[in-house]
């Protein structure tokens, strides 16, 4: 621990442990991007989002070095293939970037609020700065390509009103009559739409390039979850009335040679399925149509067990990370007896 420096708590080694792991996993994937993009404003994207987390992997394992702490092994050179072929379009490049940068938006922005020591909460700062411009950025390429998708649109409210009726809750029920989806809902199934349309492509590509026929399986019924749930909340807009736009870049060569390792693979999955059930949470917390909470609800339970079943491969083949925890004292105390 640097002297005069108060300790880091376990909030803090929490953050930075997650972000070096999150930041590790990013660099491998977008180093394979920068061999195989073609356009330059998506290049321009790939590069800027690579420095980042180059920058951020870095001042993240000084962090470690600094306090002592074992630099988590992460992602190396060993979990990326450059000269397999290209397996994605530069559409799809891009629009997994701005996805992410999502993701990191809402993770930095928690990090922020889990840490007290100054230097920790500056650097989650200014990567939060950092990631809101890849944002900014990202999103500006995809509407001038023509390729961002907008949410859907509704015609202006006239007036401003209270709920008036307990019936403003209710869900699809016998002798019940559903009432419109307001805006919040309208924008909680859109963006769990789209989620679920990146995560489906992603399944489908690992299963393609993966050599181990339990992986494939596993990656194939996480393709099957998301397009079912794609269903789902499509089929709930379209009850009102929205049709629910979406891109129709078909993202996925045919190559199968493998960019990344399974670790990778089985880890970002594992990340995006996290993703998912925060997601869902969040929308079930915002929705005031019952139907739509019991939704999200069941959902869940099926995202959460398809990453229970990812994690038990991980473990088998001694690719899960364990975090930084405490010690077992019972254990230690037994371990001491027989000394």
């Amino acid at each position: 621990m640097t002297e005069n420096q108060t300790q880091l708590t376990s909030s803090e080694i929490a953050s930075i442990w997650t972000c070096y792991l999150n930041a590790t996993m990013s660099n491998c994937i977008l180093e394979y991007f920068l061999t195989h993009v073609e356009d330059e404003e998506t290049k321009s994207i790939v590069e800027l989002t690579y420095k980042l987390t180059t920058s951020h992997s870095e001042q993240l394992a000084k962090f470690f070095e600094r306090e002592q702490i074992p630099v988590p092994i992460g992602f190396t050179k060993e979990d990326v293939n450059l000269n397999a072929p290209r397996l994605y379009t530069d559409t799809f490049m891009l629009t997994f970037i701005n996805h992410m940068s999502k993701m990191w938006l809402l993770s930095f922005s928690g990090f922020i609020s889990l840490s007290a020591r100054e230097d920790i909460r500056s650097f989650f700062i200014e990567g939060l700065k950092h990631v809101a411009e890849l944002f900014d950025k990202s999103t500006n390429v995809e509407l001038s390509q023509g390729v961002f998708v907008r949410a859907p649109y509704i015609a202006y409210p006239t007036k401003t009103d209270y709920v008036d009726s307990k019936k403003y809750l209710n869900g699809s029920f016998f002798f019940s009559k559903q009432r419109p989806l307001n805006t919040i809902e309208i924008s909680h199934l859109f963006m769990n739409i789209q989620t679920n349309l990146i995560g489906c492509k992603l399944a489908l590509s690992f299963a393609q390039i993966s050599p181990r026929e339990n992986l494939q399986k596993l990656m194939l019924r996480g393709n099957e979850i998301s397009k079912k749930h794609i269903q789902v909340f499509t089929a709930t807009l379209l009850d009102n009335n929205i049709q629910p736009p979406i891109s129709s870049d078909v993202c996925i060569t045919d190559a199968t040679t493998p960019p990344f390792s399974d670790k990778l693979t089985l880890f970002l999955m594992g990340a995006l399925s996290a993703a998912g059930v925060g997601n869902y949470a969040t929308a079930a917390a915002a929705s005031q149509r019952s139907d739509l909470v019991l939704n999200y609800e069941r959902l869940s339970l099926e995202i959460a067990l398809f990453a229970k079943d990812g994690a038990f491969i991980m473990i088998e083949n001694n690719w899960l990370e364990q975090p930084p925890g405490t010690i077992d004292k019972k254990e230690l105390a037994k371990t001491k007896d027989t000394e």
